[in-house]
């Protein structure tokens, strides 16, 4: 994960540096983290 300065945060995997990512705008990414914190995430 790498914080940008227009709000997006790109996620990628740390053991392939080069593949996909998914950029995130970040209000999505605190409330996805704020949930796996709190254990509140459903699958």
């Amino acid at each position: 994960m790498a914080h940008r300065a227009d709000s997006a945060v790109p996620v990628r995997d740390s053991k392939r540096p080069h593949g996909p990512h998914l950029t995130l705008p970040a209000p999505a990414w605190t409330t996805f983290i704020d949930a796996v914190k709190g254990r509140t995430l459903r699958g």
